[in-house]
Parts: C-alpha cells; structure tokens; sequence
C-alpha cells in the first residue's frame, strides 16, 4: 500500500524524510577556491603569451599548447562560477539553484575544444607537406615558460583535488596540458639541434589529441548529467541493498540517483517497512545516517510505506485502518 503525504498534511505514520546539502554555503571550500582563481589568473595570462609566441615563431606546436591551456581556463573557470553558483540561493522557480549553468558551460566548452583539435590536426598535415620555418629558440623558451606555469598551477590545486570534483577536473586538465608543454619543448630541441622542422606539426598532432580526449571526456560527463544517469561512482543497486539491509526495512522500489551540478547528487525512494509509531522517524535517522556514511549522499528525499499485514508486526486495529484507508 502506497501512503503519500500531501502539502500542507503532517503524517506520523508514514513521513518523508528530507536530507538538504545542495544550497548550503558552510559546504563550500573557500580555500579551494581562491586556489583556482590564483591559478586562472595565471593560465590565462600565458595561454595570451604562448599564442602570441606561437604566431611570432611561426610553432603551431605552441598555437596547439596555446588552446589546450585555453581549455584549462575554461574548466577554471567553470570550477569558480560552481562554487560561485553553490552560494546563491535556490530561487521560487529554480528550486534546485543554478547547478545546471555549469554543465550547460561544459557542453560549450567540449564543443569549441573539438573545433579547435580538429582545426589544428588539419593544419599538422599541411605542415607536413609544407614545412614552415620556425624560430626553435623562442619556441622553447615560450613552451618552457607554458611548462612553469601549468606545474605551479598542479602544486596549488594537488591539495583540493581529491576532496572536491571540481579542482579534481581542472588539475587533471594542467595535468594533460603539463605534458602538452613538454611535448612542444621536444619538438623545439629537435628542430634546433637536428633541423627537424616535422617535430613541430607531429607535436601538434600529440597535443591534439590530448585536446580532444578531454573534450570527448567532458562531453561524455556532461551528456551523463544531462541525461539524469546515477553518477558514475554509485551503483543504484549497491545503494538500494545497502536501504534493505536497514533493520525494519523490508524493501525499496521508485529509487532514483541522479547529478543536479558537478559534485552535488540526489537521491529518491520508496522504502517500505514495518515499523510503528516513534521508530519510524528514527528509522529516517538510520537511513540517512547510511546514505551519509557509506555513499556521501546527503541530498535525499525517502518517502515511507507501512508493509502489508502479512508482512509486519502492526497491531490488527491499525491494519485494518490502513485497509480501509488504501480501498
């Protein structure tokens, strides 16, 4: 029998049980924050210096690096405007806040990013056929400085990315990028040690790759949360036999796991038990309790259904309303 709780009643025998983590700023990390804005800072004030070296020294190597970091602009930035958004407040109309505008900016950014590989993969191979002359000397001197920069920003973000989703996605971005930029210094050596104006497109080739494994990463992430799958690190059915495995509990059905915004996922179910009276609402208590500990949900909403007779422990009296209540 299915007994919902309807706005505006107050029901002890089958209450729901709300858990809300989603809007709450003391859940946001200040500090990570401001480590991200250091390291913004610092991406996109070179990713302008690398182009601009690119474009002098004729390197598509360098314009290649160029738009990997500015791919990790755009992935800081994203992380800052999550954090940002996570402090407003849910609105009348946008109950769940503003989570979603992030991953409506990550679906841009994967898009422009595969723009992006593709045009420089184009370039690579008229490169090849074509060598362009290249001044190796301040290829490598740019590329060197892309390098400092992206393992300044890795040291800055190491501390907050295996605690947050969010600085997780953009160290991994100046992670990829890092390599990026020793690939472009290896292609300046060789061309000007051995004269070997090929390593310049066949570098580029390699940083576009990384661009577009991180565009079609982001992609697959984005279309995951747009499409409300459960998050990939939960397992709906691992989750619905930890509920069962509950003392009381006889079973779960209607459960759904779903990503509002990076990092912030929510939970619904139907839980039916047997319990009575006041264990009801501290059978709440112990639910959420192991949905808190063993899967960091905190966002739930589990609506409670009183088993049938045959199942439970109830008094006959009370079974007996419940028939009457359900015909």
């Amino acid at each position: 029998m299915h007994d919902h709780v309807h706005p505006g009643e107050h029901d002890h025998r089958h209450p729901h049980g709300h858990s809300h983590g989603l809007s709450s700023p003391a859940r946001t990390d200040l500090g990570n924050a401001r480590r991200l804005l250091i390291v913004f800072c610092l991406v996109a004030v070179y990713t302008v210096a690398e182009a601009v070296g690119g474009l002098l020294t004729g390197s598509l190597a360098l314009l290649a690096d160029a738009s990997h970091m500015l791919s990790d602009v755009a992935a800081l930035g994203i992380a800052l405007m999550a954090i940002w958004l996570a402090r407003r407040p849910a609105s009348r109309r946008r109950t769940f806040g503003f989570y979603r505008a992030e991953v409506l900016g990550a679906l841009i950014n994967g898009v422009v990013l595969i723009v992006i590989a593709v045009f420089i993969v184009i370039e690579a191979f008229e490169r090849f056929s074509e060598p362009h002359e290249i001044l190796a000397g301040g290829m490598l001197l740019v590329a060197t400085g892309g390098l400092v920069v992206n393992l300044v920003g890795l040291a800055l973000l190491h501390g907050g990315h295996n605690h947050s989703l969010n600085v997780r996605g953009a160290w991994l971005h100046m992670m990829a990028d890092t390599l990026g930029s020793l690939g472009a210094m290896i292609s300046a050596g060789l061309i000007w040690r051995f004269g070997w104006t090929w390593a310049d497109p066949a570098a580029s080739v390699v940083i576009a790759a990384l661009v577009l494994a991180s565009a079609v990463a982001l992609l697959r992430d984005t279309v995951r949360v747009l499409m409300e799958e459960a998050p990939k690190r939960l397992d709906p059915q691992l989750v619905g036999a930890a509920i069962e495995g509950v003392d009381g509990v006889c079973s779960v059905h209607d459960l759904h796991l779903w990503t509002i915004g990076s990092g912030r996922e929510v939970l619904t179910a139907h839980v039916v038990h047997e319990t009575t009276g006041e264990r009801d609402r501290h059978l709440l208590a112990e639910l959420r309790g192991v949905l808190s500990e063993r899967f960091d949900l905190e966002h739930v909403t589990l609506q409670l259904e009183r088993a049938a007779c045959q199942t439970c422990s109830c008094d006959e009296e009370s079974c007996v309303f419940e028939q009457e209540e359900g015909r």
